[in-house]
């Protein structure tokens, strides 16, 4: 089936050839505009029998999509590891509402909090569940051989510091890879009003109504522990009652 995502142009049976404006995957509803008209038109793809420019349906998968895309990033940084690409790592928080996670790319030496960020290699899933591409000329719903292909023209110098090894690392995600997905992934930030550290990996669901991790404990990733054994807790009494402190703390992007 073909990606919809905005500037797809479709046929409606009633409205003629438009072009898709926005899309939300979440609910099914895009907004899109025919002609000459100056408003868009909002359209559920579930019963508006919305079409293809070649005449293709569209057809609304009804089971919950994933609200971010760090299980899609997870499973190329997999391959690109077995490819040689060792130095590439995932850093994934909770946004400060905690409504949403963030996820950051970032290659070369294996420094938690002190990433390297270029264009494109970092985003949040509330982006993504309106446009759900990557930014990096990824096309929505492309596998993962369509995300390798499309980083390595988008900034080949940024991949090529990937190359490299970093066999504690690999051997670390390619576990967490086989334990999680395609229905979870995992965060590195936890509110410290709550306590220290987690003694394991905190572990989210990649979509609604998928039940609770109960699979083995996972450990943290090498080297993680030892940045915080420094850190004072911070102490409830002071700490503001809205806001989610995340370790390590970044602005915000």
């Amino acid at each position: 089936m073909k990606a919809v995502a905005p500037g797809t142009v479709i046929f409606h049976r009633y409205r003629g050839y438009g072009v898709i404006t926005s899309v939300n995957l979440m609910t099914g509803w895009i907004s899109a505009r025919f002609g000459g008209e100056g408003r868009t038109l909002d359209l559920n793809l579930s019963c508006d029998q919305v079409q293809h420019a070649d005449g293709m349906p569209i057809y609304f998968r009804r089971s919950a999509p994933d609200r971010m895309p760090h299980g899609r990033i997870m499973a190329m940084m997999r391959e690109l590891h077995k490819a040689g690409y060792q130095r590439l790592y995932l850093y994934s928080w909770p946004k400060a509402s905690g409504m949403h996670w963030r996820w950051h790319l970032f290659t070369g030496p294996r420094h938690w909090m002190q990433r390297a960020w270029r264009e494109g290699w970092y985003g949040s899933g509330a982006d993504y569940n309106l446009n759900p591409v990557l930014g990096w000329g990824d096309t929505p719903g492309a596998d993962t051989h369509g995300l390798i292909s499309a980083l390595a023209k988008f900034d080949p110098t940024g991949l090529a510091n990937a190359l490299g090894r970093d066999e504690d690392h690999t051997r670390w995600f390619a576990d967490v890879c086989d334990a999680l997905l395609p229905d979870y992934t995992y965060s590195l930030g936890w509110d410290q009003r709550e306590g220290h550290q987690p003694q394991q990996l905190p572990i989210i669901p990649l979509r609604a109504n998928v039940k609770p991790y109960l699979g083995l404990p996972l450990s943290l990733p090498p080297g993680w522990g030892r940045l915080w054994s420094s850190v004072p807790r911070i102490s409830v009494n002071n700490a503001p009652k809205t806001d989610r402190v995340d370790a390590p703390s970044d602005a915000d992007r």
